[in-house]
């Protein structure tokens, strides 16, 4: 990774849930505004690995970590950080598998978060709002109405509205757990389409379980099994020449 700035990364990280061990001393660099994709079969470690960058692993009961993660060098755990759970979540946005609007109006949907932080002046808010949906490729499909409800929506609409309410809140870091794996074809399309027009502002990591997904869209792969990091590097490097047998066994479809 010559002359790339590193956003995000964790040193020496384990995690359990209870006393089981779900990541075992998984020590990765994550380069700013780039597309970085984590792969690996179900249950490897993925989700939670990234989970631990917003803390979403802090609300299941049970759960501890030993190791560090940092973002911009600054550990996110320590409690004397410089970094609170309130302004870590505005500077790292998520977007789950599953699209999940609140059961408001498309405009109450993108304009929550801006209000939690602060902003109640409406001509600021509109901006917002039309800003975050032109951002996710929604705006010229929603625009003439903004205050029917979300629910109306298509799915693959739905999540490119979750992706603008993360947007609305001007995060430097998106995470993304299989954002199009629910999705039809033509709205996966989509759905890639837009991570590739945001990887110029945003830091981005997806988990995907598509390996053609994280080819086409990612410039760094990650390669997990069971809870190890085995493999990481340049995406064409990891599914053309991978330096581990085990990577390219995945890779090949030998298992997984």
């Amino acid at each position: 990774m010559v002359n790339e700035t590193i956003k995000l990364e964790s040193k020496n990280l384990n995690f359990y849930y209870g006393e089981t061990q779900a990541l075992f001393n998984i020590n990765l660099q994550i380069p700013k505004n780039r597309v970085t994709a984590l792969i690996g079969p179900s249950g490897c470690g993925k989700s939670t690995f990234l989970r631990m960058y917003n803390r979403m692993n802090d609300i299941i009961p049970g759960t501890h970590h030993k190791g560090s993660i940092l973002i911009d060098s600054d550990d996110i755990y320590l409690e004397k950080g410089s970094m609170d759970i309130v302004s870590l979540r505005k500077k790292v946005g998520m977007v789950f598998q599953k699209s999940n609007p609140f059961p408001k109006s498309i405009w109450e949907n993108i304009a929550y978060g801006p209000k939690i932080h602060g902003i109640k002046d409406n001509t600021k808010l509109e901006a917002i709002v039309e800003k975050s949906l032109r951002g996710s490729a929604l705006w010229e499909e929603v625009s003439d109405r903004l205050h029917q409800n979300a629910f109306g929506l298509s799915g693959g609409q739905q999540q490119r509205l979750c992706i603008a309410r993360a947007l609305a809140v001007e995060p430097e870091i998106l995470l993304m757990d299989e954002p199009a794996s629910a999705l039809d074809p033509k709205s996966t399309t989509r759905i890639e389409n837009l991570i590739r027009e945001l990887r110029e502002n945003y830091t981005i990591v997806i988990v995907t379980h598509n390996m053609q997904q994280a080819a086409r869209i990612s410039y760094y792969t990650a390669f997990f099994y069971e809870g190890k990091l085995i493999e990481f590097g340049e995406t064409e490097k990891i599914f053309t020449k991978p330096d581990q047998q085990q990577t390219e066994d995945y890779i090949t479809g030998r298992f997984g």
